[in-house]
């Protein structure tokens, strides 16, 4: 029997437009300890959903992740294999092979919430494919049941996850949580987020492409 859905956050990746700030997923969210990062965030709230949480993260990263994650579940991905966001999601679920599916979830996605990884990972049970939704527009987590572990683990570079995503039937859940829009790109995205402590600023940007 497999073993339940593992969410996998997905940190090895370029860090996106927050320049002269230094690695985004290593800045002060709130607080002052490691948890109040923009990645301590994301690691905390999937652990909150009592799911298994695995990560995938460069070297410099993960000795943030391991203030929360077992050594087991942190996964270094080597400079030469960080090409795209298709490897990075193709050596985490082969590092949790025997799960029920897997949630992808980028870590400058701080604000999505526990009990939305919860409810997309049920989807799996009857899906294929699932993502959550707030008020009709198509967010983060992506989930994929175990069936397609196969096509995952052969992913490579960028466009892989998308073609893979148009394949197959995808079910949305809509959600009450418009963290599942947000993600941290630029300095201004950052400070919008640290001014509201505890709550949820409005997406400035359209939501990540699959």
């Amino acid at each position: 029997m497999n073993a339940p859905v593992t969410v996998i956050v997905l940190a090895a990746g370029a860090a996106g437009r927050l320049t002269g700030a230094g690695q985004k997923r290593a800045q002060a969210l709130e607080g002052n300890d490691d948890a109040g990062t923009v990645l301590g965030a994301t690691l905390r709230n999937a652990v909150g959903s009592g799911l298994p949480v695995l990560v995938v993260i460069s070297a410099e990263l993960a000795p943030l992740a391991l203030q929360q994650l077992a050594a087991r579940d942190v996964v270094i991905l080597p400079p030469a294999r960080r090409t795209g966001m298709g490897d990075s999601i193709a050596a985490g679920v082969s590092a949790s092979a025997d799960a029920a599916g897997w949630l992808l979830l980028p870590a400058d996605m701080p604000r999505v919430r526990s009990t939305t990884m919860t409810l997309v990972s049920l989807a799996l049970q009857t899906h294929a494919v699932a993502y959550a939704q707030h008020r009709g527009r198509r967010g983060h987590p992506v989930g994929f049941a175990a069936e397609l572990f196969s096509e995952l683990v052969a992913l490579s570079g960028d466009d892989g996850v998308r073609r893979l995503v148009a394949r197959y039937p995808a079910q949305a859940v809509e959600v009450d949580d418009p963290g599942v829009l947000i993600d941290i790109q630029t300095v201004e995205d950052l400070a919008a987020m640290r001014a509201v402590k505890g709550g949820i600023a409005t997406p400035a940007a359209a939501p990540r492409r699959h």
